[in-house]
């Protein structure tokens, strides 16, 4: 049996809000997002990261920090396979994001962002056209 470590390198860790230390794989990806009304706005399917340099040396000096929660249809290539481009990933800034927990709290509405766009089509083009779809279950 193998004893449980603490992280081997620094850019493991990053710290959220309130200034706890996060593991991003654990506690942000697939977290659902809220807006300040509590509507639902997306999961999260990656994190994006500045400060970093894809195959460049890393300076242990000054860690990457989150720049951004990625969303998007991310749903579809892990049930069909393939990887999502990253152009078809909207950004949420991590400025937005107000606390973590078991959701994610953001400051700004769903409606006032892009990366809502399919959620909206599918509501109002497919699920509004089921019978019963365009308002709440009795």
């Amino acid at each position: 049996m193998t004893r449980a470590t603490k992280p081997q390198h620094p850019l493991e860790w990053y710290r959220d809000p309130d200034g706890r230390g996060v593991d991003a794989q654990l506690q942000v990806l697939d977290r659902q997002m809220l807006d300040p009304d509590g509507v639902p706005v997306s999961t999260v399917d990656d994190v994006e990261l500045s400060g970093i340099e894809l195959g460049e040396a890393v300076d242990h000096s000054t860690p990457p920090t989150v720049s951004a929660l990625l969303v998007g249809a991310a749903v579809l290539p892990r049930i069909f396979g393939g990887r999502m481009p990253r152009s078809r990933l909207d950004p949420i800034p991590w400025d937005d994001v107000t606390r973590l927990d078991t959701v994610i709290e953001l400051a700004v509405h769903a409606d006032d962002l892009d990366a809502t766009w399919l959620e909206r089509w599918f509501r109002d083009v497919i699920i509004a056209r089921i019978p019963g779809g365009r308002h709440a279950p009795e």
